[in-house]
C-alpha cells in the first residue's frame, strides 16, 4: 500500500474511533457499535459474519497456506460520567469508553484496511475480532463458543496502558495479566434501638471488624510470592442515627496471578469472614464470583511479538520498570486457554493530561497516536508487506467528525 491510502486509512481509523468514543455502549449492547464496525468492513470490501450476538468476525485471505492467526479488539465501554470535556466527549449519559476499547477497534479497524488491501500477499489467513461483552461479561468466551477460533493456529490482542511511557510494552512469556473475581459477604446480626446495643447483635461492628481481618490474608496466610490482590470496596449498612441495622453487605474484588491460588483464597476468605462475624454474635454468607482467569502468554509467540513490537518501536521498546504481573484482568485471558498466543500492554503515557490518567478515571481518553503503529504491529504480526512512508499525525483535535465528514 502506497502513503497515501495508508495515510488515509489512519485518518479514519481515527475518526472511526472518535465517532465511537462519542456514541459508547454498555457491555452486550454494543448495537450500534456493532453496526459502525459492519459498515467500516463493508466499506473495505471486507466480508464478515455476527459472532456473539453484537460481536463480528471477518478472515481475509481464508485460502491462503500459512499458519492462520486471529487478531482480537474490544467494543464495549464503561458506566461512568465522563469528565474529559473533549470534543469528541460521550454523547451517553453515564456510559464511556474509559478503557479504550474505542481505540483498539479503530486499531484493528486500520489493520484490517492495510490487510486487505495486500490480501494477495498474505502468507496466510488474518481472522479480525471485533469482540463485545470484554467489561466483565465474559465476551471471549462466547465468541469461542460461537466457532471465532475455528481453524486458528494463534491469536494476538493488546492493551493501552497510560502507566507506561508512549514506546514502550510489555509482552513476557507467561502471565501477563491477573485473573479475578468478585466477592459478597452479608452479615446477618438482629438490630433494634441504638441506646440498647446489648440487646442487638451489631452487624455495622462485625462487618468492621471483617474488613481488618481480611486484609491479612495476603500478608499473613498467602505466601509472600503469590502475586495477590483481596480489596475490599463496598460496605452497605443502610440505617438511620438511632438504629442499629439488621444487616450489612460487604463487597469487593480479587485478583490472583495463579489459577491455583484462587481456590484457597476462597477458602482463606470464608474461614476468617465467617469466624471473626461469629464472634460478634453474627452470622456471616459468603459468596464468590469467579470471573477471569490469568492472562498467560505462549512462549513462542511472546517471542513473535516482542520483535513485532521491537520493529516498530526500537529496541528500547521492552519496559523493564513495569511489574509483572499487571493485576487487572482481561477476558483474552479464554483465547489463550484455546489456542497459542500473546497478549500486549502497550506504553499510552505522553504528556498530554488525558493519557496520564489510568484506565477506567472518568478523565481518561485514550492515545490517538497508537492507532498506526499498532496496526503497523498487527500487519507485521500476519506478515504483510508494510507501507512506504511514514505514517499519518492524528487528526486536529478541535475538529469533531461531523466536521470532517
Amino acid at each position: 500500500m502506497s502513503a497515501a491510502p495508508w495515510d488515509s486509512a489512519v485518518a479514519r481509523a481515527i475518526e472511526l474511533r472518535r465517532a465511537l468514543h462519542a456514541e459508547p455502549e454498555l457491555t452486550w449492547a454494543e448495537h450500534d457499535t456493532a453496526a459502525r464496525v459492519r459498515a467500516a468492513l463493508d466499506g473495505l470490501g471486507i466480508a464478515w459474519c455476527a459472532c456473539a450476538d453484537t460481536g463480528t468476525v471477518a478472515t481475509l485471505a481464508p485460502a491462503a497456506g500459512g499458519r492462520h492467526i486471529a487478531l482480537r479488539a474490544d467494543l464495549d465501554a464503561l458506566p461512568i460520567h465522563e469528565q474529559t470535556g473533549l470534543p469528541w466527549r460521550s454523547r451517553r449519559e453515564g456510559c464511556m469508553h474509559a478503557c479504550g476499547h474505542d481505540g483498539h477497534t479503530a486499531t484493528l479497524y486500520a489493520a484490517a484496511a492495510w490487510l486487505a488491501a495486500v490480501e494477495d500477499r498474505l502468507p496466510g489467513p488474518v481472522t479480525l475480532l471485533f469482540q463485545p461483552a470484554e467489561e466483565g461479561g465474559h465476551g471471549a468466551e462466547r465468541m469461542i463458543s460461537d466457532g471465532a477460533l475455528d481453524g486458528v493456529d494463534a491469536v494476538f490482542g493488546w492493551h493501552n496502558w497510560p502507566a507506561i511511557p508512549f514506546g514502550r510494552a510489555v509482552c513476557p512469556d507467561g502471565v501477563v495479566m491477573a485473573g479475578n473475581g468478585t466477592y459478597r459477604l452479608t452479615l446477618r446480626g438482629a438490630g433494634g434501638h441504638a441506646s440498647q446495643p446489648e440487646l442487638c447483635r451489631d452487624p455495622v461492628l462485625a462487618a468492621a471488624a471483617v474488613v481488618q481481618a481480611l486484609q491479612q490474608i495476603v500478608s499473613r496466610r498467602l505466601p509472600a510470592q503469590a502475586a495477590t490482590v483481596l480489596s475490599i470496596t463496598s460496605i452497605d449498612a443502610r440505617s438511620n442515627p438511632t438504629v442499629i441495622p439488621d444487616d450489612a453487605v460487604i463487597e469487593g474484588s480479587f485478583r490472583i496471578a495463579d489459577a491455583a491460588d484462587r481456590e484457597r483464597l476462597g477458602e482463606l476468605m470464608t474461614e476468617i469472614a465467617t469466624g471473626t462475624a461469629a464472634g460478634y454474635g453474627v452470622a456471616c454468607e459468603v459468596e464468590l464470583f469467579p470471573r477471569y482467569g490469568p492472562t498467560v502468554n505462549h512462549a513462542e509467540e511472546a517471542a513473535c511479538y516482542r520483535g513485532a513490537l521491537a520493529a516498530e518501536f526500537g529496541p528500547a521498546v521492552l519496559d523493564g520498570g513495569t511489574r509483572l504481573p499487571i493485576m487487572a484482568s482481561e477476558d483474552f485471558s479464554y483465547y489463550l486457554r484455546e489456542r497459542p498466543g500473546a497478549f500486549a500492554l502497550v506504553g499510552a503515557g505522553d504528556d498530554q493530561a488525558c493519557h496520564q490518567v489510568p484506565c477506567h478515571s472518568a478523565r481518561y481518553d485514550f492515545n490517538d497516536a497508537l492507532i498506526a503503529p499498532m496496526a503497523r504491529v498487527y500487519a507485521r504480526l500476519a506478515g504483510a508487506p508494510l507501507p512506504d512512508a511514514p505514517v499519518a499525525h492524528p487528526l486536529p483535535d478541535e475538529a469533531t467528525t461531523e466536521e470532517r465528514q
